[in-house]
């Protein structure tokens, strides 16, 4: 299993709604500037279904992230199963006005764990960024 976590200034809701919503999630769904999210559908229920496609901007490399949600416990975890039957589950933990998220999932044998989890560490790191810059540019 690989974990990623990080700790995010913003509120519980701020994060959970652009964790969540495909129009954010296509805004910082990506490991770095090179890469791009074109397309994101979320369904979040259990037994709802979750689609991110994801590639870098040159074409030379992609993919489609889905799969079925297993748990939702609202502002606090979301559990997923992959079409290839790897689980994953992410934790928000909130604390005063942070909130701590962790992602733990199953690695693929295609490419190495060190890979997937510097991909993931980009995409957890860029979801923090995007949502802290939107907090600063909407705050008066």
């Amino acid at each position: 299993m690989i974990t990623v976590q990080n700790t995010i200034n913003a509120s519980i809701d701020t994060v959970w709604d652009f964790w969540t919503l495909p129009e954010h999630i296509v805004n910082w769904n990506i490991p770095s500037p090179d890469w791009h999210n074109p397309y994101a559908e979320n369904d979040l229920k259990v037994g709802g279904k979750f689609k991110y496609t994801m590639g870098t901007k040159d074409g030379s490399m992609g993919f489609d992230f889905e799969g079925t949600y297993t748990k939702v416990d609202h502002h606090a975890l979301i559990a997923y199963k992959l079409l290839d039957n790897r689980t994953g589950i992410v934790r928000f933990e909130t604390a005063g006005s942070t909130v701590k998220i962790a992602e733990t999932f199953e690695p693929e044998k295609e490419n190495s764990e060190a890979l997937q989890e510097q991909f993931l560490k980009g995409v957890i790191a860029n979801f923090k960024a995007y949502v802290e810059s939107f907090n600063r540019n909407t705050q008066i």
